[in-house]
């Protein structure tokens, strides 16, 4: 069974990948992966430079991900290029991993996932919901982020009742850690996991 996790910024889907990972799911994160693509990869580094300009690098040369993300969320022309470029790359690597790891139980965790096409690949898609409240809060305290760019990435991404009406299940993530583990694992034996 492959699950497709996703959810808006601090809406909980790493605190929940890490209990699906505790019942023996694999667990595949789509940022990472497209983080990795961007910075180790000499093409695709070189093809994000050439869209976003070099004020996303620092004196080193290194690029500097908060300038990226502030430029994606801002920019919808420059996000929906690099997009193009990503997206692809991300479901194919997605894609081989599975056939490798032939694994009975994955998790995919992508904020973006019905953005990029990867819930075509999923039996079932899960979305944690919080309230854009909470969602200020949490992303406040965990990245420093002040409200005008919470605002930005929440207007950047599809809207919330179109991914809810998208997916199989919608975990209210309002509660404590404890209960947001009860709900997965009630989620786990409603799909016999």
């Amino acid at each position: 069974m492959i699950i497709g996790l996703t959810g808006g910024i601090a809406s909980g889907k790493n605190e929940s990948s890490k209990h699906f990972r505790s019942l023996g799911f694999f667990i595949i994160d789509a940022d990472i992966i497209s983080s990795t693509f961007i910075t180790k990869n000499k093409l695709i580094f070189n093809k994000v430079l050439k869209i976003c300009g070099e004020d996303i690098l620092y004196l080193d040369g290194s690029l500097n991900k908060k300038k990226i993300a502030n430029i994606i969320f801002l920019d919808d022309y420059k996000k929906r290029k690099i997009e193009k470029i990503l997206h692809p790359l991300i479901i194919s690597y997605i894609k081989k991993i599975i056939m490798v790891k032939k694994r009975r139980k994955i998790l995919i965790n992508a904020p973006l996932l019905f953005e990029s096409g990867l819930n075509k690949i999923c039996d079932k898609v899960v979305f944690i919901w919080v309230p854009n409240d909470i969602q200020i809060s949490r992303s406040m305290l965990r990245d420093g982020k002040n409200i005008d760019e919470i605002q930005n990435i929440i207007r950047s991404q599809m809207p919330t009742w179109k991914k809810i009406d998208l997916s199989d299940f919608v975990i209210n993530n309002t509660g404590s850690k404890t209960e947001l583990k009860n709900i997965i694992d009630n989620l786990c034996k409603l799909l016999t996991c």
